[in-house]
């Protein structure tokens, strides 16, 4: 085996065996507190919902496992079994290699990796989430919403794909500079049009009705300076039991949207509670600052993608010629994911401190911290968080802080 293949090969099962460990580690963990409520829980879940809660995380875990499985040897197939470089020869020799043929190119193999995860998607919404009653879409709307997202991927991908490839024709050796900049701008661009245009698609969206509730979180968002066009309601119930809240929009486009499920579940301070965490996110500058980490992300990816490109070993590793950009994107684009899992616990560190900021902004807008700490009770127990995870694997994957070390940060904050 060519020596490059073999560090991706032993790269790709480290990745494989540090996440089957954690989750191991993690499984291990939950089920040495599965026999009764921890007293930390007691007064937050009785022990019919704890135990349904514990189900429901060692579910997820067995078919999170398999999953890995499942990833691992499509991705080590993908990579040497010889199929990627052959079907590039076909598709060159029927199509050639202008812009947008190569834009296809890259196209049909994404959809074609995504469609061999279909099954496990299928497997997770109508009968993992079904058998805990989370699920509320139908087969209907489950392929209707993969037909939508299929259709928006090619209208708006291919032609983005194809720019990209066009501006490494047109601007030489700095083309990734250009790439990144258009991309930047039309990650800009979506910031305004996806509300209006995308997610109408899939979503109903409609003013929260005149009432107690809606003065109320216009005014929280009036005391702490948070401007929006309007306060929507998301038919979530259509598709899952799950809650969430979030902003959508940017500048003088922004709305409050909640799902319909959190208006149920929670009352009404602590919708407010939940609405002034999410605007601690904007006033903490969290928004742009996750913007910026992810621009220079980028940026680093597409130098990256550029000096790979001009290496000849990079596609001689995989089966390639060297000569076209098509395949090193696609290389690239299929072992990133391999490289970056190791800085997850770094990104998810940096996110958690948000969430405790937020949290902490909350409290004080507020002006108490037990409609927040009920809100998140109550969110976890509809959910059927896992509520003892293992430190080491919450540390890892876990962009928000678990529920006892929200409220202890709470509780210190006052």
């Amino acid at each position: 085996m060519n020596p490059i293949a073999a560090i991706v090969v032993v790269l790709i099962l480290a990745r494989w065996i540090a996440e089957f460990w954690l989750a191991r580690l993690n499984r291990a963990h939950v089920l040495r507190h599965a026999d009764a409520v921890p007293d930390a829980f007691r007064e937050i879940i009785n022990p019919v919902t704890y135990a349904r809660s514990v189900q429901y995380t060692l579910a997820k875990s067995r078919l999170h496992q398999w999953e890995l499985l499942w990833n691992t040897v499509v991705l080590l197939a993908a990579l040497f079994s010889g199929a990627l470089p052959s079907a590039f020869d076909w598709f060159a020799g029927r199509f050639g290699t202008s812009v947008w043929s190569m834009a296809g190119f890259l196209f049909t193999v994404g959809l074609a990796l995504s469609l061999l995860n279909l099954p496990l998607e299928w497997h997770a919404q109508f009968r993992l989430e079904e058998r805990f009653g989370f699920n509320t879409t139908t087969q209907k709307l489950w392929w209707l919403d993969h037909i939508k997202g299929l259709f928006l991927a090619a209208l708006i991908g291919l032609p983005l794909l194809a720019l990209v490839l066009k501006l490494a024709d047109w601007a030489g050796a700095w083309w990734w500079l250009w790439a990144w900049g258009a991309i930047i701008l039309f990650q800009l661009l979506m910031l305004v049009l996806a509300p209006i245009l995308i997610l109408p698609l899939f979503n109903k969206f409609t003013p929260l009705p005149e009432g107690s509730l809606r003065d109320h979180l216009l005014d929280l968002a009036e005391r702490t300076g948070f401007r929006a066009r309007g306060i929507q309601v998301m038919d979530g119930s259509k598709r899952s039991r799950h809650s969430n809240a979030f902003f959508t929009g940017f500048g003088r486009f922004r709305k409050i949207v909640l799902f319909d499920t959190l208006i149920e579940q929670l009352q009404e301070s602590e919708l407010a509670a939940v609405l002034a965490h999410e605007i601690g996110h904007y006033k903490k500058g969290h928004i742009p600052k996750m913007l910026v980490w992810s621009a220079v992300s980028l940026l680093v990816a597409f130098y990256a993608l550029a000096w790979l490109a001009r290496q000849e070993w990079f596609y001689r590793a995989f089966g390639f010629e060297p000569g076209q950009l098509a395949p090193a994107f696609l290389l690239f684009g299929l072992l990133a994911g391999t490289v970056t899992f190791w800085l997850t616990p770094l990104f998810n560190l940096w996110s958690r401190r948000f969430e405790y900021q937020a949290d902490a902004f909350a409290g004080n807008a507020m002006g108490e911290s037990t409609s927040l700490v009920g809100a998140l009770r109550k969110l976890n127990e509809k959910n059927l968080t896992n509520l003892t995870p293992h430190p080491l694997y919450s540390g890892f994957y876990y962009s928000h802080p678990t529920l006892l070390e929200r409220e202890r940060a709470l509780a210190k904050t006052g």
